[in-house]
């Protein structure tokens, strides 16, 4: 255990396991954005996110560990923890730069899907339905808080766009969330979320996602577009299917 001493203020500060914990989460949040910032620079030099990973994460002093790119993280730990050490920090007249940075850059993350999107479709998505993998903010949880998922549905909602969207487990959360909203529909596979849909986008690399049938895709969709939040599969096979696929900082 670890103690921190304040000398002149008054406080002393004992560094207990959850404190740790906030450091701990704050320093992964951090690799995660410094990741997406990555992503986004390789997309405009025409790089492959995936050749940087795995060329610094065979480092021994870094690894591979949250070095994925992705649409954002979300959760309650991860932004909670780097809002309680930025308090912190202000309490004491320092203001930590680094995790200021790291939040700004995961809410312009969560916002990159939706670009995409509106870059293909244009930015009045009136009359279109967007399928959804995925809606917690991360696999084997039902937990929406600070979701990509929901910045994605109100942003589509906001263009005019109605949506339609499965997840394994936070389907009750989302009705939660959202109550009877005409513009959601929720659907009991992923296949069915794809039934006239203009166009997919995944939000939670859950396992079921990963293997799917590509050729069933074209037969679905209006348009056979993916917007690959978490960059799930390998780009030529899914264009060797004759699908579009826009990916995070992948070519």
């Amino acid at each position: 255990m670890l103690n921190i001493s304040v000398i002149g203020t008054g406080y002393v500060g004992l560094v207990t396991g959850t404190c740790l914990a906030e450091v701990g989460n704050a320093m992964l949040a951090t690799r995660i954005s410094f990741m997406n910032e990555l992503a986004l620079l390789a997309e405009k030099m025409g790089a492959d996110i995936e050749h940087v990973r795995n060329g610094i994460g065979s480092d021994q002093r870094i690894g591979y560990q949250f070095l994925y790119a992705g649409c954002g993280y979300g959760g309650s730990c991860f932004p909670k923890d780097v809002q309680a050490l930025r308090r912190t920090a202000k309490e004491f007249g320092n203001d930590l730069k680094i995790l200021n940075a790291v939040e700004a850059v995961n809410e312009r993350q969560k916002e990159v899907l939706l670009g995409k999107i509106t870059a293909k479709f244009g930015d009045d998505l009136s009359g279109r339905n967007i399928a959804l993998w995925g809606l917690a903010f991360k696999p084997n949880t039902d937990d929406m808080r600070e979701a990509p998922s929901r910045v994605l549905i109100e942003g589509l909602w906001a263009r005019g766009a109605t949506v339609t969207a499965f997840d394994p487990v936070a389907m009750h959360e989302a009705r939660r969330i959202f109550g009877d909203d005409p513009r959601l529909k929720l659907v009991d596979s992923p296949m069915a979320a794809l039934e006239g849909a203009d166009a997919l986008a995944i939000v939670t690399e859950w396992k079921v996602f990963r293997a799917p049938d590509f050729s069933a895709f074209k037969a679905k969709l209006k348009n056979p577009v993916i917007f690959d939040g978490r960059n799930l599969y390998e780009p030529k096979e899914v264009r060797d299917h004759g699908i579009e696929y826009y990916s995070i900082g992948r070519r």
